[in-house]
């Protein structure tokens, strides 16, 4: 009686077989170029770290929501007033905040100017730059406290102020950027470091 191998088994030994009994004609690029033709490797894990300049990969757990972004009171404020939030990505000016959101809670369902904003984002100090020149170019006001840098849009223009007088306000961090409509609003954005 004779042993037969399923035939995936027999189909694998011989495209074994051949692939070792063939070698190469050319010397063999140790580079690869497609993980297609090879069996999937055994995960490792890896750790990265960024560079000072640039801020850390976030992952989706690690990203705010228009629910998580701001404090949980305010959230329930908001929505017991009947608002709802629409997403849209974190712009300052012509750079983009990759990785970051920026939030618009209003009454969608009637036409009324009112509404609040709320952004953050991680921020390389080269992006901090270059959107912090832009803002000040723009005419919007630079000032300093507790080792960051806030810029905030010029009083005489401000469609709403805070109690200070302040209006549009972008607070820099140390790889990240947070914005609310008002200065005073900066308090309510509690994603990241404060």
């Amino acid at each position: 009686m004779k042993t037969r191998l399923p035939l995936a088994a027999g189909a694998l030994l011989a495209a074994l077989s051949l692939a070792a009994c063939s070698g190469p004609s050319t010397p063999v690029d140790k580079t690869p170029t497609s993980t297609a033709s090879k069996p999937p490797a055994t995960p490792k894990a890896e750790v990265e770290t960024a560079p000072a300049d640039k801020p850390a990969t976030t992952t989706p757990a690690d990203r705010p929501t228009c629910e998580t972004m701001i404090t949980k009171g305010t959230v329930e404020a908001l929505k017991s007033q009947g608002w709802t939030f629409q997403e849209r990505e974190f712009r300052i000016g012509d750079v983009l905040v990759d990785g970051g959101l920026e939030c618009l809670w209003a009454d969608y369902s009637t036409a009324s100017d009112h509404g609040q904003m709320y952004a953050w984002g991680p921020l390389s100090a080269e992006n901090s730059r270059a959107a912090q020149a832009s803002l000040i170019s723009d005419g919007w006001l630079r000032s300093t406290s507790n080792g960051k840098t806030y810029i905030t849009e010029d009083p005489a223009y401000a469609i709403a102020k805070d109690d200070d007088g302040f209006g549009m306000t972008y607070e820099f961090g140390d790889g990240w950027v947070r914005f609310a409509d008002t200065k005073q609003g900066l308090l309510l954005v509690d994603w990241g470091e404060k």
